[in-house]
């Protein structure tokens, strides 16, 4: 293991008479792209808006529609207000990190994600596909790792931000699988401390249930494998580490962004079940918060340790699957 790296500071101080606008203030002046900036606001604000009254129409006909049309909209409103974001910070030589914000980045990709995700999943369900199943939430997350790829070249690669190689994708084959395994072993002390965590919580608030389908055969298991062990590590340690904890490593050093990537991720993992009152929701919100919360402290910390992604990848992937495999097995003994 090699020492976690220092925070890496800026190129220098702002150049005299910058008067570049301050990313909170609402201007087209000094802008670099004016029209992207604008596309952004306007897009973002009519998006949101006709989401929020989707929801409010509920029951009507034209609500889905609406629903659909707002989140078109949205989408193409984060893109344009991240991506306007990336060029003006790609301007300025002063920053550590010169790309758009890791928060803004992963609202493009919830965004974008259900866009995609209504676009493949629609027909197939019309054809008879369960949006419940194992075979269909495993499409969900290949659509899901899909545009994690393609936002974070199109928004940090593209201009420039990070490089693959810099999110921790650079290491040569040998290195890769000794790193994946050496993090699929530190799956095992980490799931126990989960399981320890998780236990203790248990006494005091609801836990949450499994976010995937259940394995009711073969099938059915290799699907959640997939989904699991497979297409969430890939796509989930390339934002959460390779990217997010990257950048913000720049900014605020080692530790902090291990804690940073560490609470973004438990954030984004945080499951409330429609189907229960708001005081249940709140507690399995917080069981799987102060469960992943340790997880992702623990995949920050391998990924900086190691610099290298694929440590990461192999104990995400091995903590998943373990847990796949034990509920598997815990269900074919009853």
């Amino acid at each position: 293991m090699t020492d976690l790296p220092d925070r890496e500071p800026g190129a220098g101080a702002p150049a005299a008479g910058d008067v570049r606008p301050r990313p909170s203030t609402f201007s087209l002046e000094g802008r670099a792209v004016p029209a992207l900036y604008l596309v952004g606001w306007v897009g973002s604000i009519m998006g949101l808006t006709a989401v929020i009254v989707s929801f409010l129409a509920t029951g009507s006909a034209a609500a889905p529609w609406v629903f659909l049309a707002g989140l078109l909209v949205l989408t193409v409103g984060l893109v344009s207000a991240a991506g306007s974001q990336a060029v003006e910070r790609g301007r300025r030589p002063d920053l550590a990190y010169r790309g758009p914000s890791p928060v803004l980045v992963l609202v493009v990709v919830i965004a974008l994600t259900l866009v995609a995700v209504l676009v493949v999943l629609a027909p197939l369900s019309a054809l008879g596909l369960d949006p419940r199943s194992p075979l269909a939430t495993a499409l969900s997350l290949l659509v899901t790792t899909g545009v994690y790829v393609a936002v974070l070249r199109l928004l940090v690669v593209g201009p420039g931000a990070l490089s693959w190689g810099e999110m921790g994708l650079r290491a040569p084959l040998p290195d890769a699988v000794r790193d994946l395994v050496l993090g699929g072993f530190l799956a095992v002390p980490v799931l126990g401390v989960t399981l320890v965590v998780g236990g203790l919580l248990a006494r005091f608030v609801e836990p949450a249930p499994s976010v995937l389908p259940e394995s009711v055969d073969s099938l059915a298991l290799f699907a959640n494998l997939a989904s699991a062990a497979i297409l969430a590590p890939i796509g989930e340690e390339l934002f959460f580490r390779g990217f997010a904890t990257t950048a913000w490593m720049r900014v605020v050093g080692a530790r902090s962004a291990i804690l940073r990537g560490a609470v973004f991720f438990a954030i984004a993992h945080v499951v409330t079940l429609a189907d229960v009152s708001f005081a249940t929701g709140v507690q399995r919100a917080l069981f799987s918060f102060l469960v992943l919360l340790p997880v992702g402290l623990a995949l920050g910390w391998v990924f900086l340790a190691r610099r290298s992604l694929y440590a990461a990848i192999g104990l995400h992937a091995a903590f998943n699957g373990l847990q796949v495999l034990a509920l598997f097995a815990a269900g074919q003994a009853v």
